[in-house]
């Protein structure tokens, strides 16, 4: 018997319906189109911005065929690996000696015949801008060659062809308020050149350089530089050298190994492109194999494409059950008609795939559209241009068959329904009783314990491959519980008022429309609260493994050389041009003998002072020396936190010097140093200043309330004015000093561990300099303060420095986790919006009957906005109790490294927290819900519509 007749009535049937349905089709197409136009799009944006190694090469040469350099060994033959990244004298070889380093290398020699080249050298500098002075690095390149297209591309402008002139990235331009025909003056040798054209790399729309013309901008600058002594020189880069080929050549692997010959390395776009064999590699023999992650990559993009999938199919299985009820007239006539059970669920099955193949080409045609709509865009934030879209045909294919085969997997449990319903049951309209299902429940309870079980074992045994099976195998038992607990929601409207029951009734009395809503809504909030748990517990690990350079929201200015004689206009530089609070805090430095930072030259030419730390419990860092790894072997990860938080360890791992304080990190200052930069407001410490008493912030450095300070006076003799003073031997001396013990918390502030008086300093017979100050800001500097700041001290000057705190890095956590919120935000506000719409078709007559029996108009919609309300806040907790099990069962694996790496270096950190993150999950369980109800509400109409009641 030919099956196809049968499907081709059933395909007939399943495309009228459709037709007929409008809006419940286009509910159905949406839900499959979306994801297929998500994952369209991300497909076309990920292969179109994958570094390729081709892209990577046009990067770095540009149109040119190879990039030929030097090295520092000298004209000594070389190996070199094919992409031309390793490279290295022959095994065996001897180490070339100082006189052949310094022979030159006939880079151009290595070239193959009729090539043509262009030179590249780069330089760092200080240039004027609009706002003031900015750091930036100077490029002779002649960007205006062809040979640079597809490396620099011009954006706005001309490319610079004379020597006074001088193109700028647009990112420089922007931040240095710069426009076309502007001048730039690089500080030092004075070169002024007008600003041609602003240029972009497509490859980092960041960058932020400026391109000269070879030979403009170097050697003048060094010409400069040996005319007048006081100006430094530039601190040119090696040569390199961009070649091009005959028509059709190109740079073989042969002409690369004719180059290492002569001493000079190669990236060759032809070799890197098609590398040869490794027997035709000298260095192949010496290279170990690289790590391949593809499988596990693989492994994770199924994961997610698998849940994905199910979400897909919880979100569009209720609306072709909730089709498949409301056409079981229809599908009750086809077995009347002798239609057998499985004719009628060939019908429903035959929906699932018309709308499944219509969402496909939609979503794919609509991802192609607003790709291509929004590439700018997507360039711009990933920092990088795509060239040309790439698109792989096999891939755009698997999405539709995915969007297809989604359609139909979820008309398939309606299918199954529809075909066990009696023709009797079908023609009449009513519904019938079932049961729900007592077994699934268990059975999720039991894949639940063992989900969580699996994925905590996988996370303390380091193994990511059993979290992710654990975390799904616990999810899908979620999602087996959620009949049940939709159901006990009934329960929960006893005595609420008359709306909010009916609401909780209705989704318990409908748990096959609401359970797959709850459902997706918890699919998508698990991942998303998974994600964010992740980012946030890692930001957290991040911030507290980052030593920060100064305290935050200060700056300190410092003086740069022994004459600090115009510290008083520096200072009035960095008040009028930062954004500073409150007043400032001077502070000084101190030190023994003659000072260090002039009379460095000679072997014992300086005096030195030291702030001696005693040994003993308290003292000593139990985490480093004798015992320590044994120590390791025993302690926690939190005790181990502990003790490397505590004074007696905070300067043996990694110690900050800064402020002219040396290694003893004494300042001299008062209270006010106290007060603005170690943020300590202690009326009894700033007493203990006024009275000439050191305050110490490290207090392991202290016993019994004194420390121990040892001083080696030794005088130079260039140091005649000290030495006319302190004539005879160099002494040392030992002296107990009584201090001001701030609490613990303070060992940790960067740069200082002692605040000294300075008449407390002179009385030990120490030398005193004033050298700076401290600066409280209100708020991060922007370009336009830092370049007018720089500006400013240069007017000044130029005999002080700036210093900043940065934390800006903490910045890109917070994006990632609004991007995660938005996301599950919008699946819960459609998955909420589908169940309500679903539900107020289901029960059209359930709301006739209220209207006819004097319901007011608002019941309606308070009715729409309390079933939106029910499926996305029990979607939402159900989610972020899932969603902690991948999360939690991570950081173990992340845990169980970090222990490992501290039982072998004591010194290492393992702090690794579990951090929640509680604005998203604020934001998904308490605004999304409340909006999606609002939603439902606000677009619900109260309008009475009094029909006769069916049956």
């Amino acid at each position: 018997m030919n099956p196809l007749p049968g499907w081709r009535a059933a395909f007939r049937i399943a495309r009228r319906d459709a037709v007929r349905a409008k809006g419940r089709s286009a509910l159905v197409v949406a839900m499959i189109a979306l994801p297929v136009l998500g994952v369209t799009a991300a497909d076309l944006t990920y292969r179109s911005a994958l570094p390729t190694k081709a892209k990577e090469l046009t990067a770095e040469l540009g149109a040119a065929d190879a990039r030929f350099s030097a090295t520092s060994l000298g004209p000594v033959k070389l190996q070199q690996m094919p992409d031309g990244v390793a490279w290295g004298t022959p095994e065996g070889a001897p180490d070339p000696t100082p006189e052949e380093q310094e022979k030159p290398v006939e880079v151009t020699a290595a070239f193959p015949e009729g090539s043509r080249y262009l030179t590249e050298r780069t330089v760092p500098a200080s240039v004027t801008t609009r706002h003031g002075i900015a750091d930036t690095q100077i490029t002779e390149l002649s960007v205006a060659d062809p040979m640079l297209r597809g490396r620099i591309e011009l954006t706005d402008g001309a490319y610079p062809r004379a020597k006074d002139e001088i193109a700028a990235t647009e990112e420089f331009i922007e931040s240095a308020g710069l426009s076309i025909g502007d001048r730039v003056t690089v500080r030092g040798p004075d070169q002024s050149y007008t600003l041609t054209g602003a240029v972009e790399l497509p490859a980092d729309l960041r960058a932020d350089f400026l391109y000269a013309v070879p030979g403009s901008v170097i050697a003048p600058w060094q010409k400069t530089a040996d005319r007048d002594k006081d100006i430094l020189p530039p601190q040119a880069s090696d040569p390199k050298w961009l070649v091009q080929a005959p028509p059709g050549a190109g740079v073989t692997w042969q002409d690369v190994l004719a180059a290492n010959e002569k001493g000079v390395v190669v990236t060759s776009r032809q070799v890197a492109l098609n590398p040869p064999p490794d027997s035709e590699v000298p260095m192949a023999a010496m290279m170990g194999s690289t790590y391949d992650g593809d499988a596990e990559l693989t492994a994770a993009a199924l994961t997610v494409a698998a849940m994905a999938l199910l979400e897909i199919v919880l979100l569009a299985g209720p609306a072709f059950a909730v089709g498949a009820r409301r056409s079981r007239r229809q599908l009750g006539l086809v077995g009347s008609c002798g239609g057998s059970r499985g004719q009628v669920r060939a019908v429903v099955l035959a929906g699932g795939a018309v709308l499944g193949a219509v969402g496909a080409v939609v979503g794919v045609g609509a991802g192609f559209g607003l790709t291509v709509l929004f590439r700018p865009m997507i360039e711009d934030y990933a920092g990088s241009r795509f060239g040309e879209l790439t698109v792989r045909p096999w891939e755009i294919l698997g999405i539709a068959v995915l969007g297809l085969v989604t359609g139909v997997l979820a008309a398939l449990a309606p299918a199954i329904v529809a075909g066990r319903q009696s023709v009797l049951e079908s023609l009449t309209g009513r519904r019938g009783t079932r049961r729900a299902s007592r077994v699934l429940p268990v059975v999720g309870v039991i894949a639940l314990g063992v989900g969580i079980a699996v994925a905590v074992y996988g996370g303390v045994n380091g193994s990511t491959n059993l979290v992710a099976g654990g975390s799904v195998l616990a999810e899908l038992g979620v999602l087996g519980c959620i009949p049940v607990i939709v159901g006990f929601l009934g329960r929960l409207g006893r005595r609420l008022p008359l709306t909010p029951r009916i609401a909780l009734r209705d989704a318990a009395r409908n748990r096959g429309r609401t359970a797959p809503a709850v459902a997706a809504v918890m699919a998508a909030v698990a991942g998303s609260i998974a994600i964010a748990t992740y980012t946030s517990s890692n930001a957290a690990e991040q911030a507290y493994d980052f030593t920060p350079n100064m305290t935050p929201g200060t700056a300190a200015l410092m003086a740069s050389d022994v004459d600090n004689s115009e510290l008083p206009r520096s200072r009035a530089a960095v008040e009028q041009n930062l954004p500073v609070s409150g007043g400032r805090a001077d502070i000084g430095r101190v030190w023994a003998g003659s000072d260090c930072s002039v009379y460095y030259e000679e072997e014992n030419g300086c005096g030195t002072l030291e702030l001696v730390k005693p040994t003993g419990k308290g003292h000593s860092c139990p985490l480093k020396g004798k015992g320590a790894k044994e120590l390791a072997l025993r302690i926690s990860a939190d005790e181990h936190k502990r003790l490397m938080n505590s004074p007696a360890c905070m300067d043996e791992n990694y110690t900050m010097v800064a402020f002219g304080t040396d290694e003893h990190k004494i300042v001299i200052g008062g209270a006010d140093v106290l007060d603005s930069y170690v943020k300590f407001d202690d009326p009894a410490a700033a007493k203990a200043m006024a009275e000439g008493t050191p305050v110490l912030l490290n207090s392991a450095y202290a016993k019994g309330g004194e420390v121990t300070l040892k001083a080696t006076h030794i005088y130079n003799a260039r140091d005649k004015k000290n030495r006319a003073l302190h004539p005879g031997k160099a002494r040392t001396t030992t002296d107990r000093l009584k201090v001001y013990v701030a609490p613990d918390r303070y060992a940790a502030t960067p740069g200082i561990r002692m605040v000294m008086p300075e008449k407390t300093a002179e009385r030990l017979g120490l030398h005193v300099e004033e050298y700076g100050s401290f600066f409280t800001l209100h708020r991060e500097p922007t370009d336009a303060e830092n370049q007018s700041v720089q500006a400013a001290l240069d007017q000044a000057g130029n005999r002080a420095y700036l210093m900043t705190s940065d934390e800006r890095f903490r910045t890109e956590d917070d994006t990632i986790l609004l991007i995660l919120a938005l996301f599950a935000g919008v699946v819960t506000l459609g998955a909420a919006a589908i169940t309500t719409g679903l539900s107020k078709a289901d029960a059209e007559a359930d709301l006739t009957t209220l209207s006819a029996v004097g319901a007011p108009p608002g019941v309606r919609r308070s009715l729409s906005g309390f079933q939106c309300l029910v499926v996305a806040l029990t979607g939402v907790l159900l989610g972020t109790a899932a969603g902690l099990v991948p999360a939690v069962a991570l950081r173990l694996t992340d845990l169980r490294a970090a222990l490992a790496d501290m039982r072998e270096d004591p010194m290492q950190s393992a702090y690794t927290p579990i951090v929640m993150p509680w604005e998203t999950i604020g934001l998904l369980a308490l605004v999304v819900p409340v909006l999606a109800g609002l939603l439902a509400a606000g677009l619900t109409s109260s309008r009475l519509t009094l029909t006769r009641r069916a049956g």
